[in-house]
């Protein structure tokens, strides 16, 4: 005779499972995340942001896999190499980062969120055929050199000697510092090159600049500039040095100027880039593309405290100014 609560509790048991393994299932995609810069960066949750905007769920559909340098360009190789490791479908790479995630894998799809000069710098073959497993957003920080030194020379009355601040470690540095050299003989504007690789020495670069008498100062804004940029816009209010930079948080945040692409937007980009991997375009077929907006961002509250006269052609260019 056969038990009925057997057979019941047979059934019961087999309804059960696939609602146990329903819940347990991992996440469809796994997306690396290489970062110069520390965990918290603006950047890192711009991008997560984004790609949760295009319908993906953290925990469910998507599983975000970050390693983040804390300003450490030696551990970019070590952390990128982790990632590939725990077979990311795509990384995403910011900044200085993309080196790293080139060096580590031809394999795995790499989107670059934002770089300087990814075909001049050698990372890909062409914009409109990258090649390989790498594609991605220019920021151009080359190509922009010499209008950003224009605007520096011409922003203020004093303006024939400007310094460079930089950090000669990252790649995007050379190919810039050589197009700046080039825009500064056009413009008879002599250059104090001041390089910097560590947050202890800035303070050492701003008495560099004011002691060979710079009238300005441009900061390249790559990895080490956008890490320490608080401490770099505090130096040039206390030292009264004009500064421009290459991105508007700076200015958000009390700098005087800046003039570039908005980074933000790149990094939205750069996800729909990440969802079109994940749903099965190869990198070799998407272009690099670069920004066709850029701004000009004057902050005349921190032009008024360092005692400048902005002048009104360059306020008749602004696209933003705050006062």
């Amino acid at each position: 005779m056969i038990d009925r609560r057997v057979i019941l509790t047979g059934l019961a048991t087999t309804a059960f499972v696939p609602r146990i393994f329903a819940q347990t299932k991992a996440p469809t995609q796994n997306v690396g995340i290489l970062n110069y810069a520390t965990a918290d960066d603006v950047r890192v949750r711009q991008f997560r942001e984004a790609v949760e905007a295009l319908g993906y769920a953290e925990g469910k559909t998507v599983q975000f896999r970050l390693r983040s340098a804390n300003g450490n360009l030696e551990r970019l190789p070590v952390l990128a190499a982790e990632l590939v490791a725990a077979k990311v479908d795509v990384i995403i790479a910011l900044g200085p980062a993309t080196w790293a995630a080139k060096r580590a894998t031809t394999v795995v799809p790499i989107v670059i969120a934002f770089s300087g000069d990814p075909v001049g710098d050698g990372m890909v073959a062409s914009l409109a055929r990258p090649g390989g497993n790498i594609t991605g957003f220019s920021y151009m920080s080359s190509d922009l050199a010499a209008k950003r030194l224009e605007l520096l020379s011409s922003a203020f009355s004093r303006s024939a000697r400007i310094g460079v601040l930089y950090n000669p470690n990252e790649p995007a540095t050379r190919r810039e510092l050589a197009e700046t050299e080039a825009a500064s003989n056009k413009l008879g504007v002599s250059l104090l090159a001041i390089p910097v690789r560590q947050l202890a020495e800035l303070e050492q670069a701003f008495q560099t600049a004011v002691a060979d008498k710079a009238d300005g100062l441009l900061v390249f804004t790559h990895g080490f500039a956008v890490l320490n940029r608080s401490r770099i816009i505090e130096l040039a209010d206390r030292h009264r040095v004009p500064v421009l930079y290459g991105w508007r948080d700076f200015v958000d945040e009390g700098g005087l100027m800046s003039y570039g692409p908005n980074i933000g937007s790149l990094v939205r980009s750069a996800a729909i880039y990440v969802d079109r991997i994940l749903k099965g375009a190869q990198p070799a077929d998407l272009p690099i593309q670069q920004p066709t907006k850029f701004e000009l961002v004057i902050n005349l509250k921190t032009a008024k405290a360092l005692g400048l006269a902005v002048s009104s052609l360059l306020l008749a260019q602004a696209d933003e100014v705050i006062e």
